[in-house]
């Protein structure tokens, strides 16, 4: 090989590593893999990985075009031809521990497939949904795409950084290898890298656009409930040196001040709608020193710490629950301020909260769309959030796994919480019984019906 072309290689050698533009793929005929070791060393490098044995189940251009879907949409979504007869036993929690990145898992094996996730990315439910549409697909190439498909728009979380830097090596046999072609290679390559770079992109810009235009919408409420907040403090008309005040009235009065100006602060500061979060969670911390303040000035008993009016935050804390049901929902339980108790008791409807929809119409804002859930959030912390939203609009919306990705997570049973996101490094630290949604496992290590992988009990 003439030192020429040698170089050409390692150029090109650098060039796949850069771009990591092919996925780790086998020619038929190949040896066959060894075992879970193979199949995580090659998900290191590509999100796709379809064993020599299995080579005829889905071609390379085919890998490669499933790999880079999944790359260009910047998901941990990991996909697997194996053969039939490849091990079972633990298969899934073998491959998560050795692969050691939190994330989506498909397998074909044989002509039966199943899926497992961590529930940080993907909840129980969507896997099993998923398992269940595509797994009765019998064409390889179909299944993969269209689980892809689907897996990509629901996952939470980005890609590993390994795929971003590895590719698949090429050698030369001792007769050397054409310049002409080498050169050929590298400017397909160049040019793959080139589109998918734009791609990626116009996704960035999109989901940019679309943060932009929900943080605007939801500067108009906020805007509105500071203002609010702001004309209640002014009708208080306290001042610390009157007569009557104490310590106590003072601290209360210095808290509430406190909260307007970082409600003002983290309003300004706001990049995305989930920043949204600490500006109402402001304002209601505020709002409860207000209640605490004018109780201590009229010789009332200080009020429980509670949630604010279900309805509208507005109405400052609530004083106690209520049964209401909203259209087309079930009847659940609601923190109301005193008025509209009231009215729920009289039969009427209470004063909601209502806020601009796409359509220009004003309606309650759990009905008004995915913009809302961090302003609520914030006024609705600890947990409590899903069970008031259950049956509303905004609260199937917030209930799938594709929500935090776009307007934050920590909501309590709607985000993934905390713990490793999508993506990252975890090695052997997770829990098992938080992997899983697929189909049901059996005893034994038998593979079983309906796509359902048996062994290890997830």
């Amino acid at each position: 090989m003439s030192n020429g072309t040698k170089r050409i290689i390692v150029a090109l050698s650098g060039l796949l590593v850069s771009l990591g533009a092919v996925s780790f793929t086998a020619a038929p005929g190949a040896a066959a893999a060894t075992g879970v070791p193979a199949v995580a060393d090659a998900w290191e490098k590509s999100p796709v990985y379809v064993d020599p044995a299995a080579s005829d189940e889905l071609s390379g251009a085919d890998a490669d075009a499933i790999a880079e879907k999944i790359k260009d949409a910047d998901k941990p979504v990991f996909v697997a031809v194996l053969p039939a007869d490849f091990p079972k036993q633990d298969l899934f929690q073998k491959l998560r521990t050795e692969t050691g990145v939190t994330g989506v898992y498909g397998i074909r094996l044989g002509d039966a497939f199943d899926a497992r996730a961590d529930h940080q990315v993907l909840g129980p439910a969507a896997v099993s949904n998923l398992v269940t549409t595509y797994g009765g697909v019998n064409d390889t190439k179909t299944q993969l795409n269209d689980f892809v498909d689907q897996a990509v728009k629901d996952a939470h979380g980005s890609a590993p950084s390994s795929w971003a830097g590895a590719g698949a090596g090429a050698g030369a046999d001792d007769g050397g290898t054409p310049v002409g072609a080498l050169i050929g290679i590298g400017a397909v390559l160049v040019a793959g890298a080139g589109a998918t770079y734009a791609v990626a992109r116009r996704n960035r810009r999109r989901k940019a656009e679309e943060q932009r235009v929900a943080l605007e919408k939801l500067r108009v409420v906020v805007d509105e409930d500071i203002t609010a907040y702001g004309e209640e403090l002014d009708r208080l008309d306290f001042h610390p040196a009157e007569a009557g005040a104490d310590d106590a009235m003072r601290a209360d009065y210095e808290r509430a001040l406190d909260s307007y100006e970082k409600a003002k602060s983290f309003m300004a500061a706001a990049q995305r709608p989930e920043e949204v979060r600490a500006v109402t969670q402001s304002l209601e911390d505020g709002r409860f020193s207000l209640a605490l303040l004018a109780s201590r000035r009229e010789g009332r008993p200080l009020p429980e710490r509670r949630a604010p009016c279900f309805f509208d935050p507005r109405h400052g804390p609530s004083v106690k629950d209520a049964q209401w049901t909203p259209p087309a929902g079930s009847e659940r339980s609601v923190p109301v301020c005193l008025a509209d108790a009231t009215r729920l008791a009289d039969g009427e409807e209470p004063m909601a909260r209502t806020v601009a929809t796409e359509s220009g119409e004003r309606r309650p804002y759990w009905d008004a769309g995915p913009a809302y859930g961090p302003w609520a959030g914030g006024y609705f912390g600890g947990g409590m959030l899903p069970g008031l939203l259950v049956g509303t609009m905004l609260g199937g919306m917030m209930s799938s796994p594709a929500y935090a990705a776009d307007y934050g997570s920590g909501y309590g049973d709607f985000g993934a919480g905390s713990g490793y996101d999508g993506g990252d490094y975890s090695g052997s630290d997770f829990d098992p019984g938080d992997f899983g949604g697929g189909g049901d496992f059996g005893g034994g290590g038998d593979f079983g019906g309906g796509g359902d992988f048996g062994g290890g009990g997830f």
